[in-house]
């Protein structure tokens, strides 16, 4: 008779840290791209093309939303893994 292998080989452990990365990248890209758009495709940050009142507004969500991201990625990536 032949034995058979364990089927359940994949490492969760591994799966769920690539799934950290991820989100970590796509999370800080989406924050990017949303600033980008609002701060230069739409003038809120170039000052020629801008009220003190927008800059303001736009600088402000910036440092703020800045300050959640890193916030939620300390959160994230507090938990040490444990060794393999």
């Amino acid at each position: 008779m032949m034995e058979e292998e364990p089927k359940d080989n994949f490492d969760w452990q591994l799966l769920q840290f690539f799934i950290k990365i991820v989100r970590t990248v796509f999370i800080g890209m989406f924050w990017m791209l949303i600033n980008m758009f609002f701060g230069l495709y739409l003038g809120f940050a170039v000052p020629e093309e801008s009220t003190p009142l927008r800059m303001f507004l736009f600088y402000t969500w910036l440092v703020l939303s800045l300050a959640g991201y890193i916030y939620y990625v300390w959160r994230l990536w507090r938990h040490k893994m444990p060794p393999p």
